[in-house]
């Protein structure tokens, strides 16, 4: 097991990824046991032959997308401490050694590389990817009651415990905010991590599709809130057909039927006794898959155990 492993997901990185290689490898040189990993994601220029000259060992991902570079990661490799830094040389590799003490000595899950408090809106040249990143902190803290600073960061520390119980389920971009509500839903250990963010050099193009990738991010935030948070969720839906079903009830048949005696909108009372039924419904689908989550992060509470004491070994 190393002690530190540097993990950077590639995909046409070949203009940066060996300064990036070069750089991770000065940051780590007093760290013993540490290994760098570029995984190559069907790359169609010389990433693979820059990340070698380097010194970095190579691998692939043949299926595309930075989700599943990341699985392959997480399943291949055993350390102590992880680092993941993206190859496009926007992320300060100085930081490696402060963010890894983070894990190694305090014991922490996982370490956000934090560019929103820093530099980011000053050295990104792309407005909407701004936008878009306070738009998406702002959904998960405020949807699952937290404070990460920087949900869609691609520099960041995880404990062996993290890795080996996490769950990679997305295939792209949104992995970094799928890992983010992971660790908040299981009360990992996280801490906000400071660091300076500069922008890709002229040439290396971002692989991140602004509209596409964020539409795809918020979708995969409500599909987490309901299968985490399931008795919020549909607790606010039955709220919602409840009032929706009494809003149409009182004027459109309660108050006829006390001024003349009879139910005049018959179809109304039909379809808001249907809601009503809606809404119970949806109550009680809440309970119980609140209570399958429970049991859920019970279980997982034991999958910590095991890797830990597979880690003591």
């Amino acid at each position: 097991m190393d002690k530190l492993a540097v993990l950077i997901p590639c995909y046409n990185e070949g203009q940066t990824i060996k300064k990036v290689v070069l750089d991770v490898r000065k940051a780590i040189k007093e760290i013993p046991n540490s290994q760098i990993y570029v995984y190559d994601n069907n790359s169609t220029d010389n990433t693979a032959e820059e990340a070698l000259s380097g010194g970095a060992i190579v691998r692939y991902e043949h299926q595309q997308g930075k989700g599943n570079v990341i699985r392959r990661m997480f399943r291949e490799i055993d350390a102590e401490c992880y680092v993941m830094i993206d190859g496009d040389d926007t992320y300060p590799a100085e930081e490696i050694p402060k963010m890894a003490k983070y894990v190694l000595e305090q014991k922490y899950d996982m370490i956000v590389g934090d560019r929103l408090s820093s530099s980011y809106f000053e050295e990104n040249k792309r407005p909407f990817h701004g936008i878009g990143n306070k738009l998406v902190r702002g959904s998960i803290n405020f949807f699952f009651k937290n404070d990460i600073r920087d949900i869609m960061t691609g520099y960041r520390a995880f404990s062996l415990e993290f890795v080996k119980t996490y769950p990679v389920l997305s295939k792209g971009f949104e992995i970094e905010t799928e890992m983010s509500i992971f660790a908040i839903v299981n009360n990992l250990a996280m801490k906000n991590h400071i660091i300076e963010y500069r922008d890709r050099p002229e040439g290396s193009e971002s692989k991140l599709d602004t509209f596409s990738d964020g539409f795809k991010v918020l979708k995969l935030i409500a599909t987490l809130y309901r299968n985490y948070k399931p008795l919020p969720f549909y607790g606010w839906l039955a709220a919602l057909l409840s009032v929706i079903s009494i809003l149409f009830f009182i004027p459109r048949v309660l108050v006829p039927y006390h001024l003349t005696g009879k139910v005049l909108n018959m179809p109304t009372l039909i379809v808001c006794g249907l809601m009503i039924l809606a809404a119970i419904m949806s109550l009680y689908s809440g309970l119980i898959l609140d209570a399958i989550q429970r049991k859920e992060r019970r279980e997982y509470e034991f999958r910590l155990q095991q890797v830990n004491q597979r880690k003591q070994k």
